[in-house]
């Protein structure tokens, strides 16, 4: 295989691949990998450094770079993806040190990388006593100046957390972390001591305290005790908020305090085996609790919504019905319980979106009640059944698609078979098609009398099928037909545009 042709980007493989085509490691030892790399953002951020997973190959001659993050703190020192790349071992021996002599590795003079200083360290990652690989920890030192606090508070506890992976107790086993929801280390940051009282907070980290109600510092408070305190209790203080918040274990909780709602997670810092304290990320969730909570206003007013509307088509439908049994006209008396089973059909999908969370429905439950509904009309023993599957179908679809399905299986019924007559009635449906232009075929096969001759349905037939005809070329974008049977009786095919579910 050549280089790829200018303007077109490499195809950057999997850390499994990489792992399983060029490793000894085992799949566990793939579980540990995945779970470092799950974590070390953090490790990136509190480095201001760009990070690279080194893994020995099975020959042991080279190292092949599985994974790759750069810092959200700091300048990269990497304008190129490194994942998958192969170097001969030797050719970088801070690799090969940290590696055999499972320490952490740091080199004295800086690196110059397309002039650009980077200062070069080497992680070795330990699991159960072996080392499965290395990071390459990179700092861009082209913009270093003066530390301040807040930085050299980040630079110990990325101290502590590298002397942690070297040692094989970080990350924490079971402690899968979702790093989109979890906070970072930007978004406010505390760091305790061995009894949980507060050395530093940054600034975020305070905001986020004074929006859940603290009117002081942090620095030199119990930050378990002041958290519990912020907390709402009609009782006493919450013990385990109180331990959680000292940092005596891997934890992620959230506080609500009387004017905002902060997140917490909580990394007990053990660099030698003895924990000395911890770090506390934290996260204002307040706005985004918030609009969860007015989404899940909306979405039950919706529901309520729509259980109203099938109430009220419920109670139009009691009202034709007894219209109907006090009609003289045999006519009339069937053309309302006609109008009974449509509105039916209407009140089907609003109660199914009565019990949903948004406006998709699954159509196989409605296509089966409608079957039911309409089949109780049979004048005679007919069997009527579903085969196939309808599938998740939005709201605009699902209503006048269930009113089709009622006017058409009504029409097979009343029409294809004489009183008291035994026969079948089937509705197939198959759904296909691109993902962006999905669509639902719908036949519906009965074995009875057939099409009577020179009947047309794009121009004769009853008010049934002027509706289905309505629906389906107006408002569903589809074409309708109906035809003779392959083996008898009558065929009507329905082919109706969908938007796949998501």
């Amino acid at each position: 295989m050549g280089l790829p042709e200018r303007g077109y980007a490499r195809t950057v493989p999997s850390m499994n691949d990489l792992v399983r085509q060029h490793t000894a490691l085992s799949e566990t030892d793939l579980e540990w990998l995945h779970l470092l790399v799950s974590e070390w953002q953090l490790l990136s951020d509190l480095s201001f450094a760009d990070l690279v997973l080194w893994v020995p190959t099975l020959d042991g001659t080279r190292y092949v770079s599985v994974a790759q993050m750069r810092p959200n703190t700091g300048p990269t020192s990497y304008q190129d993806d490194m994942v998958g790349h192969l170097v001969p071992r030797g050719r970088r021996p801070l690799l090969d040190a940290a590696l055999d002599e499972g320490r952490i590795v740091r080199e004295g003079d800086p690196e110059w990388r397309e002039e650009v200083p980077v200062r070069v360290e080497s992680i070795p990652v330990r699991r159960e006593g072996r080392v499965l690989g290395v990071i390459a920890r990179n700092t861009n030192l082209l913009t270093v100046r003066t530390p301040s606090r807040l930085e050299l508070t980040y630079l110990q506890s990325a101290s502590d957390l590298a002397q942690m992976i070297a040692a094989g107790s970080f990350p924490f086993p079971g402690q899968q972390v979702d790093m989109d929801a979890s906070p970072r280390a930007g978004d406010g940051l505390i760091r305790l001591d061995a009894d949980g009282i507060v050395q530093y907070a940054s600034p975020n980290a305070l905001s986020a305290y004074h929006r859940l109600g603290l009117a002081s510092d942090l620095v030199g408070h119990h930050l378990g005790q002041a958290t519990a305190e912020l907390a709402p209790s009609r009782g006493p203080v919450d013990e385990a908020l109180v331990k959680l918040a000292s940092g005596y274990a891997p934890r992620e909780t959230e506080v609500e305090g009387s004017s905002g709602v902060i997140q917490l997670r909580v990394i007990p810092l053990k660099p030698k085996g003895t924990r000395i304290g911890s770090l506390v990320l934290c996260r204002d969730v307040t706005e985004l609790r918030r609009r969860e909570r007015e989404l899940i206003t909306k979405d039950a007013t919706i529901r309520e919504i729509h259980h109203r509307v099938k109430n009220n088509l419920q109670t139009v439908a009691a009202l034709l019905r007894l219209q109907a049994r006090r009609m003289d006209s045999e006519k009339g008396r069937e053309a309302l319980n006609e109008a009974v089973r449509r509105v039916g059909s209407i009140a089907i999908v609003h109660e199914t979106l009565s019990q949903n969370l948004d406006e998709r429905v699954e159509f196989d439950e409605i296509a089966d009640r409608v079957i039911a509904m309409v089949a109780e009309i049979s004048p005679g023993k007919v069997d009527c059944r579903r085969a196939g599957r309808f599938g998740i179908l939005d709201a605009e679809v699902a209503t006048p698609l269930a009113m089709v399905l009622t006017e058409v299986l009504q029409n097979a019924l009343e029409h294809a078979f004489a009183p008291a007559e035994h026969g079948s009635v089937e509705v197939a449906a198959v759904r296909g098609g691109d993902p962006k232009d999905a669509r639902l075929l719908i036949t519906v096969q009965d074995d009875g009398r057939g099409l009577p001759e020179g009947f047309d349905p794009k121009r004769t037939g009853n008010l049934g099928l002027q509706i289905v005809r309505t629906l389906v070329e107006g408002e569903l974008g589809g074409t309708f037909d109906m035809v003779p049977g392959p083996e008898g009786g009558t065929r009507v095919v329905l082919d109706v545009p969908v938007r796949a579910a998501k």
